[in-house]
């Protein structure tokens, strides 16, 4: 299993509406309103690294209203 955090840009004012539709996707565990240089944090995972990027590209990135991602996979050191 690989786990990763999604570090998200939105628009202006679309953070929650983003956080609300990610929360729904298959293999995100959480996503939350955040503030700082990222509006919305994911903690997500899948069964492999492929998988993971799939999930971002194909179903993170497609939500209206988010303009960056920047994913950060959980290593054990």
């Amino acid at each position: 299993m690989v786990q990763a955090y999604i570090l998200i840009q939105t628009e202006v004012g679309k953070a929650t509406a983003v956080a609300e539709s990610i929360a729904k996707i298959a293999g995100v565990v959480q996503a939350e309103d955040v503030t700082g240089p990222y509006d919305v944090i994911v903690r997500a995972e899948a069964e492999s690294i492929d998988d993971l990027g799939r999930l971002v590209v194909a179903q993170v990135q497609q939500i209206e209203g988010i303009t960056r991602t920047l994913t950060c996979p959980v290593v054990r050191l």
